[in-house]
């Protein structure tokens, strides 16, 4: 059996009159790789703002094993910056200059960037921008990633590149994952685990596990089986066209 790597244990966050999440419980494995999905607005950036420790609970409390690196939505590079020096960053508590050469030259490959050390971010297009977060982020100690909708702001065939990158990373590289994105395909792709929530006060509704491989097909039948059932339990299930005849 597997240790939990990250454990939320009866977290609600309320912000005056507003409560965002009540009673929030559950455990993400080492190793692991966990989706929420829920509601535009219901309060998943919360709970993963909570788990990076860039807010506190209102009540309840949260524990964690190991380093803790966060990959937002709109990429967090800094600008002036180049690739090399971004990718430094997460690597700055090493001081042999020989040795974090060597990592960064590890982490260009692994990303499959090697010729864009000396390229500045808005050199780059949006998909290798942040396949240049993911690096920082598995730079250096780094035991849990924290991914905030990391690939919502990409056209659609990228987004299914980024997918499969982002499985093949994790495959040389493990880590554990806590993934929150209003995409339940992608939740359903990626995801060994899904914690789907209710509007707010976000509780979990019910919790879906997928027993397959990455990278997985769309069309296989658990991952379209498991995107069905999630939209049904949101709501969103597509109607039979007999609804939509004229009367």
């Amino acid at each position: 059996m597997k240790a939990a790597a990250l454990s939320f244990q009866s977290v609600s966050r309320w912000y005056g009159a507003n409560k965002v999440l009540q009673d929030i419980s559950f455990e993400v494995l080492t190793g692991e790789f966990v989706a929420i999905v829920g509601p535009s607005g219901c309060g998943k950036t919360t709970l993963l703002n909570i788990a990076s420790g860039y807010d506190t609970p209102s009540s309840g409390r949260i524990e964690y094993e190991g380093r803790i690196r966060m990959v937002y939505q709109q990429d967090g590079l800094f600008p002036w910056r180049t690739v090399k020096e971004n990718i430094e960053l997460g690597l700055r508590d090493i001081r042999d200059e020989k040795i974090r050469a060597q990592q960064v030259g590890e982490l260009m490959e692994l990303i499959q960037l090697q010729n864009f050390e000396g390229h500045y971010p808005h050199q780059l297009s949006g998909g290798m921008r942040q396949r240049v977060e993911l690096a920082r982020a598995l730079a250096g100690r780094s035991d849990i990633l924290l991914l905030d909708e990391p690939f919502s702001a990409l056209d659609y065939l990228t987004r299914m590149r980024m997918r499969r990158e982002l499985a093949r990373i994790l495959y040389e590289r493990p880590r554990t994952v806590l993934l929150v994105t209003h995409d339940i395909e992608e939740a359903a792709q990626l995801a060994d685990r899904i914690f789907v929530l209710s509007t707010r006060p976000a509780q979990i509704r019910f919790e879906l596990s997928i027993c397959l491989p990455r990278p997985r097909d769309l069309t296989h039948p658990e991952v379209v089986a498991a995107t069905e059932r999630i939209l049904r339990e949101l709501g969103l299930e597509s109607q039979d066209e007999e609804s939509f005849a004229p009367e």
